[in-house]
C-alpha cells in the first residue's frame, strides 16, 4: 500500500459488518494498516486476530439479524466514533434447499439479515455523510444477486434485491457527495460454507475459489478511487469460473 493511499485514510472512520472472519475480517485488517479507526461490528468481534500494533480497532457484539436491535447499536457505534466515513456491509447468511420446503422463518432470518440489516445500517450513516458530503458505502453481494442458482434461491433473492437497494441508494446520495457500490464476488472460500454441513456439493472445491484476501484488495481499490470515479458494481470471479 502507498503512503499516498495510506495518507487518505488515515483518522478515517469505518464500520465493517460480519467482521471477525472472512473477507470481513481481511476488509478491517486492510483498513486497520491504512491508519483508519474501524468499529468491527459481529456477533463475535472477539474472534479476530492480528490487530496491527497502534491501530484504532474496537468490536461491538451485535447480532445483526436481530432487527429490532440495529439501528439503536449501530447509532450508538457512530456516536461513539464521532462520525463516519465508511461502512462494509458484508454480514450475511446462506440457505441451501428447494424453495418449495423452505420454512418461513428461514426465508425471514435470511432477509433479516442480509437485506433489512444493510438498510438499517445505511439509515444510520447516511445522516452523518450527508451533513460532512462526503462518504463510501459498499455493500457486499454476491455473483447469486447475477444470476439464479438452483437450491439457493432465498439467497439469489436477497442479494438480487441488495443490488436494487444500492442502485436505488447510490442514485438518491450521489447529489450529497455519497459514493455508494456494490461488490459481486463469485465463491469465496470463507466460514460460511462450514456452516452448511452436508448441504454442500461434493464438487465444490473450495480450493479453486476465491480468497477472503482477493475479495478484499477489490473492496480497498473500491476505496480508494479518486473522489471524481466510482465503480458502480464490480463483478470478481474465480479464475474457475462459476461453481
Amino acid at each position: 500500500m502507498t503512503d499516498t493511499v495510506s495518507a487518505k485514510l488515515t483518522g478515517k472512520k469505518a464500520i465493517v459488518t460480519g467482521a471477525s472472519s472472512g473477507i470481513g475480517k481481511e476488509v478491517a485488517l486492510r483498513l486497520l494498516q491504512a491508519g483508519a479507526q474501524v468499529s468491527l461490528v459481529s456477533r463475535h468481534p472477539d474472534h479476530i486476530l492480528s490487530i496491527p500494533a497502534g491501530s484504532h480497532a474496537k468490536g461491538y457484539a451485535i447480532d445483526l439479524g436481530d432487527i429490532s436491535q440495529v439501528a439503536t447499536k449501530m447509532q450508538a457505534i457512530v456516536t461513539e466514533m464521532g462520525g463516519v466515513d465508511i461502512l462494509i456491509n458484508n454480514a450475511g447468511m446462506a440457505y441451501i434447499g428447494e424453495l418449495i420446503d423452505m420454512p418461513l422463518t428461514e426465508w425471514q432470518k435470511l432477509f433479516d439479515l442480509n437485506l433489512t440489516s444493510v438498510f438499517q445500517c445505511l439509515q444510520t450513516v447516511l445522516p452523518t455523510m450527508r451533513s460532512q458530503k462526503s462518504g463510501t458505502i459498499i455493500n457486499v453481494a454476491s455473483i447469486a444477486g447475477k444470476q439464479g442458482f438452483p437450491n439457493w434461491g432465498a439467497y439469489c433473492a436477497s442479494k438480487f434485491a441488495l443490488l436494487g437497494l444500492t442502485q436505488a441508494i447510490a442514485a438518491e446520495e450521489q447529489p450529497h457527495g455519497i459514493k455508494v457500490m456494490s461488490i459481486c464476488p463469485g465463491s469465496v472460500d470463507t466460514p460460511l460454507w462450514d456452516t452448511l454441513g452436508d448441504k454442500v456439493p461434493p464438487s465444490f472445491n473450495r480450493a479453486a475459489m476465491l480468497r477472503p484476501a482477493t475479495v478484499a484488495d477489490s473492496i480497498m481499490t473500491l476505496i480508494n478511487l479518486p473522489a471524481d470515479a466510482m465503480i458502480n458494481d464490480l463483478v470478481l470471479m474465480p479464475n474457475a469460473g462459476t461453481f
